[in-house]
């Protein structure tokens, strides 16, 4: 067995009260899964910072070693699908769950998980774009099947600085759309213009509280990553035929709506769970994020720390203070 010590950043319970520390683990605490991954980068997401501060839906069992990303060279493999020093990522599944997960220097998962890293992506991009840049993806993929088109008018981005929000805007914009940013960050307006939002507006056009069924269509399709009366707002004000992607809940897991902008405007409603996403369409995904759907100035939105600052920067997530992406580097 292998006593190789390394650190990881490791929540804990005690006494109902959950607490974040750095730890030295062995690697023979990982579980017992037959790729083992030096990680050299991850990236911190919203579930990341309610894991590590003792979210039971997200992780039922503590101690914990968070991070739902990771990306990094293999270690040692027992799986015919990996060789020993081949440079990959692992995003979703049950990674950062109840598996430990990328806010340590070492992961051990199975070898179904893992993705071998696309060859114009570095590691440092691949978790610059991470789960939030997939969970992008994904939204956005299932509205070109939808028959979304950049001919039939705006795309509303509501959250659109956060690190889903910013990387759906600039994919959006790659792509010939003309993106509508929502944000309630001030200081965010030239960031969102940089990543490619041709317009950027209040939060608040967006938290229609009129009490209407139906508003006037202000636009073409949406992303939204808010939830709550912002989803509810964007579905009333889409036009007729369009869709409306639905991926995440910072304002509200709620939604308090009616029927009438599916039955009297064609409206599409359109989750995403990028956890469980095939690894076949996974694959095609990272493909398109590597060649033709790839951000252009992806270095706007990757910002990097140390395992030192990550407790720092899970508390500012969760205070939604954070633009584009938090890049953990070791």
């Amino acid at each position: 067995m292998e006593e190789k010590l390394f650190r990881a950043l490791i929540a804990r319970e005690t006494d109902g009260k959950f607490t974040r520390n750095i730890e030295e683990r062995s690697i023979n605490d990982l579980p017992p899964n037959n790729v083992l991954i030096k990680v050299q980068y991850s990236g911190l997401n919203y579930k990341d910072a309610l894991s590590a501060t003792g979210n039971k839906g997200v992780t039922r069992k503590y101690p914990f070693q968070p991070g739902i990303d990771a990306s990094g060279t293999v270690e040692k493999s027992e799986s015919p699908l990996f060789n020993k020093g081949d440079e990959v990522l692992v995003t979703g599944y049950d990674l950062g769950m109840n598996t430990d997960g990328g806010f340590g220097e070492y992961i051990r998962v199975p070898g179904e998980w893992v993705v071998p890293r696309p060859s114009a992506l570095t590691l440092r991009d691949c978790m610059v774009y991470g789960t939030a840049g997939f969970t992008a993806a994904l939204g956005i993929d299932k509205m070109l099947r939808m028959g979304q088109k950049p001919d039939d008018g705006r795309i509303l981005v509501t959250g659109a600085s956060g690190g889903v929000g910013s990387l759906v805007v600039g994919i959006f914009s790659r792509l010939g759309f003309e993106v509508v940013a929502a944000t309630g960050k001030a200081d965010a307006y030239d960031y969102l213009k940089e990543l490619g939002a041709s317009e950027v507006i209040e939060r608040e056009e967006v938290n229609d509280e009129s009490g209407k069924f139906l508003l006037k269509p202000q636009w073409a399709g949406a992303y939204d990553t808010v939830g709550g009366n912002t989803l509810n707002t964007v579905l009333k004000a889409c036009k007729v035929h369009g869709s409306v992607v639905t991926a995440g809940n910072a304002r509200s897991f709620k939604l308090e709506t009616t029927v009438f902008p599916f039955i009297l405007n064609g409206v599409n409603l359109l989750g995403v769970n990028s956890a469980t996403c095939p690894m076949d369409h996974r694959k095609d995904l990272w493909d398109k994020l590597a060649g033709k759907w790839r951000v252009s100035n992806l270095e706007k939105i990757g910002h990097s720390m140390k395992l030192e600052e990550l407790d720092h920067y899970i508390e500012e997530i969760l205070k939604g203070k954070i633009m584009g992406r938090m890049v953990l580097e070791y």
